[in-house]
């Protein structure tokens, strides 16, 4: 039988970080010892707070259909936590809870996007931007940035992005590939510009914001001027360990979480109802309950440029939140390493899998050609020794 999928489906890429996982993992199904450095989930348990609940939740017979947006007591959880976190004020009608933060995401595409509707991406940025926007109608425009700017786009670089089709930007702070962290002052800057653009709607996906090693996590939404047009995205997947348990969120105005509700209610409805739950207990807890793993996220860091300090090629920065180091390695381009021509990120990420057996991600998914992205997410053990196999590979 002819194959008969959409123009849409063939299209679209397949994400880069899952592409990888699952090389790996097919390698390590036959017989190889692949190190994973390449999926962004983190390697603790779910706080045993958090799993108590759950169980809870099931002796008390949770099972049914959930509302599309959210439990009620759920979104108040979410609008005291914007409160307490992030000093923003929410009602109930402003939320919506999805299954994970990557279908709030898909929400807001396509709820906001006409066809050819350019989208703003700060680049390096997450795998799925690109391709959720598309997928909606929108066209991708890359603001580039390099190791030398700490991967963090200027003022003047946005404003020089802006077109009459612009109607969307979407950044993460902490960045995921980067690390990246804006400071209050620096999106200040942003904003000045973007409050000259009414028309642009700011998606500002903060996933990783407790995963800050900087102490100060900044919202562009709390400026007056710009809470109107700016749209929180968050979840409990990175910073309560919570990856499998699906729970996103928005923080958004009303007519907007208004669509989201609408289109959710025809793709997915309501997100579990277990996992609910237990975010309400996640989120009602104070951040300081899970500041064991930012702690050990931030030793890990250390560790891990430590040791990539001491691989010849390697050029890092210093990131500052999430749990990934962005190493420039543009210097093995045009080289030979063991017989393997490389040519580009994407060859050498796939050398280091064959070669080093680590897997990590280029960082042409993440639209910048030069870098690739390695996870900290993982022990310590395994973090050495994927390094000195990486250090071996290469020199």
């Amino acid at each position: 039988m002819k194959q008969q999928l959409s123009n849409r489906i063939n299209a679209m890429a397949t994400s880069a970080t899952l592409e990888m996982a699952a090389k790996a993992r097919e390698l390590r199904n036959q017989g190889n010892d692949i190190i994973g450095l390449s999926l962004g989930e983190p390697d603790f348990p779910v706080p045993d707070f958090v799993k108590e609940a759950a169980k809870k939740a099931i002796y008390e017979n949770y099972h049914s259909y959930t509302p599309v947006d959210g439990y009620a007591d759920l979104k108040q959880a979410i609008i005291t936590k914007f409160k307490r976190d992030n000093n923003l004020t929410y009602t109930s009608e402003q939320i919506v809870v999805s299954t994970g933060a990557k279908q709030s995401l898909a929400n807001l595409a396509m709820v906001l996007l006409n066809e050819g509707d350019e989208v703003l991406l700060p680049a390096p940025y997450w795998v799925s931007y690109s391709d959720i926007s598309k997928l909606a109608g929108g066209v991708p425009v890359e603001i580039p940035t390099s190791i030398e700017t700490d991967f963090k786009i200027t003022p003047q670089a946005l404003e020089a992005a802006i077109s009459p089709k612009t109607k969307m930007m979407i950044y993460s702070s902490p960045c995921n590939p980067s690390g990246s962290v804006y400071t209050q002052e620096e999106l200040r800057a942003l904003a000045d510009v973007l409050v000259k653009y009414p028309a642009i709607i700011v998606v500002s996906d903060e996933i990783y914001e407790h995963i800050n090693f900087t102490k100060n996590h900044a919202s562009i939404a709390t400026f007056a001027d710009m809470y109107d047009r700016t749209v929180v995205v968050n979840g409990v997947s990175k910073a309560y360990s919570m990856t499998g348990w699906r729970i996103g969120y928005i923080g958004a105005p009303a007519y907007i979480a208004r669509a989201c509700t609408k289109m959710q209610g025809q793709i997915t409805s309501g997100a579990n109802c277990i996992a609910q739950r237990a975010t309400i207990t996640a989120l009602e807890n104070p951040p300081s309950k899970i500041q064991y793993m930012v702690d050990a996220f931030k030793e890990r860091r250390k560790l891990i440029l430590n040791l990539l300090s001491e691989i010849p090629g390697f050029k890092t920065n210093e990131p500052q939140g999430a749990f990934y180091v962005f190493p420039d390695v543009s210097s093995f381009f045009g080289k030979t390493l063991n017989g393997t021509l490389i040519n580009n990120a994407s060859h050498f990420a796939m050398y280091l899998l064959e070669k080093a057996q680590v897997a990590t991600v280029t960082g042409e998914a993440f639209g910048n050609p030069n870098c690739i992205r390695i996870s900290y997410a993982a022990s310590e053990k395994d973090i050495v020794e994927a390094l000195k196999r990486i250090k071996k590979a290469v020199t």
